[in-house]
Formats: C-alpha cells, sequence, structure tokens
C-alpha cells in the first residue's frame, strides 16, 4: 500500500520489528524521552493500553513491537499530528492493534469509558507557565509546555480511565517530582517505581521515570538510574538495548 508522504515528512526507521515511523521536521519529532518511557513501561499480554498525548505515535509503535498486549491505542489533540499517527500505523501494517484517536486528554475519560484500560502511559509537556518560554511554533509549544492540559488533567484522567491495579507510566522532569508524587496520591495512583535518568554519569538527572498503580499500596522502589551516554555521541550498553540495537 502506497502512504501519502508530505512536505517536510519523512520515514524513520525504529530499528525494531522493521517498524517505521512518519515525521515531520517542521512540527515535533520524538525524543530520547518516548523511548525511555516504552522501555521502562511494561505490558503484559492481553492488556488494553493508552496513551495520553501520542504526538508521533511513537510510544503505542513501540510497545506493540516489544509486548503481546491486546490492542494499543493513542489519543492526540492536534488533527494533523493525529492523521500523522494514523499513517504510521498503516506503513506498519498494525491497523487491528493501533488505533490512533484525534481527542481532548481533559475528556479522554469521557472519549473511552472510565476503568477500561490495564495500562496508561504519557510523555506530557514538562513545562507549566512558570518554567522555560513557550514555542513560538505552536505544535512545538503544545508538545512542550502546558498550552492545552496540564499535569492535574493528565494524572486526574489516567486514573479515571485504569481499571483497579492498573498501571501508569510517565516521563517528565525532576524539578517537578514532588507535584507529581502529589498528583498521583490525590487521584489514588500510588508510585511504585521510580528511576532517575542521567544525560552522562557525573551529570545531574533531566528525566524521571515513573509507574504508579491505581489502588496500590504505599511502597516505593527507586530503581538504578539510567545514563544516556557513555561519552560524547556514544550511548550506554543500556540505551543501546532499549532502542533495539
Amino acid at each position: 500500500m502506497k502512504i501519502d508522504i508530505r512536505e517536510h515528512e519523512r520515514i524513520d526507521d525504529l530499528q525494531r520489528n522493521g517498524y517505521r515511523i512518519i515525521q515531520n521536521k517542521k512540527k515535533f519529532c520524538f525524543g530520547m524521552d518516548a523511548v525511555l518511557l516504552s522501555g521502562f513501561a511494561q505490558v503484559k499480554p492481553g492488556e488494553r493500553v493508552l496513551d495520553l498525548g501520542t504526538g508521533t505515535g511513537i510510544i503505542p509503535i513501540l510497545l506493540e513491537a516489544k509486548y503481546e498486549g491486546k490492542h494499543y491505542t493513542g489519543l492526540e489533540i492536534q488533527e494533523d499530528m493525529a492523521e500523522m499517527a494514523a499513517r504510521s500505523v498503516v506503513l506498519n501494517g498494525l491497523e487491528e492493534k493501533i488505533s490512533i484517536v484525534e481527542g481532548d486528554i481533559r475528556k479522554a475519560g469521557e472519549i473511552f469509558g472510565l476503568s477500561v484500560f490495564d495500562v496508561v502511559t504519557s510523555n506530557p509537556p514538562y513545562m507549566n507557565d512558570s518554567h522555560g518560554l513557550k514555542n513560538p511554533d505552536l505544535p512545538k509549544a503544545i508538545a512542550r509546555h502546558e498550552v492545552l492540559c496540564t499535569l492535574e488533567d493528565v494524572v486526574r484522567e489516567a486514573a479515571r480511565l485504569l481499571r483497579p491495579g492498573g498501571r501508569f507510566y510517565l516521563v517528565h522532569r525532576p524539578h517537578r517530582l514532588i507535584e507529581i508524587i502529589t498528583a498521583l496520591t490525590s487521584h489514588k495512583l500510588e508510585p511504585k517505581r521510580i528511576k532517575m535518568v542521567h544525560p552522562y554519569a557525573d551529570r545531574e538527572a533531566n528525566m524521571v521515570l515513573i509507574e504508579a498503580v491505581r489502588g496500590g499500596g504505599s511502597m516505593v522502589k527507586v530503581e538504578a538510574p539510567v545514563v544516556v551516554y557513555r561519552e560524547q555521541g556514544i550511548y550506554t550498553d543500556e540505551i543501546y538495548e532499549i532502542y533495539g540495537y
């Protein structure tokens, strides 16, 4: 099947299962955070998975490549991004395993219903109004800043969407960790695993990965950190493993 590739778009090889993804260099391309989240999240056979704010559709595609989940859904508010992600699904012949839905994270519970997913993932906007300047390019601003949804919106809807005992996987910035944990626990999502991500072994963490369980007990495991680069331009073995090299 011929897939329409539009101006400024390119097809990138994901190095897993022969899968590829369409990206637009003028809008927003997935980054290391999405790849790390796909490596941190866990999906059991037969589980239903939802990615909130899926963007290019990278997380559902990578998770489908790794796990035997029943079905994967990506929710994306930007019409052109949702349409592009849907073309990537078709490009990989995954129409029966992955659905891309255009819609607002703030209304996700209304779109899908309550307690219907086993796993929810999200790589949400990191910056609120007090952190950094908004990118004047709207698609990138929406991806990076809390323009159309807040951390509270993402956590609230994840809690509504998950069945009891369901798992929420989030990648975010360490400087908002207290705010994140407060939001999670206020919606009965109990943090169970936390992993810091460091660009180099001697640098402070610049990302944090969190697993929370709906209705889980209050015990958290702080896992060994991820170090991205062994030296300039050379990933650590763990990163190569996550990428599937």
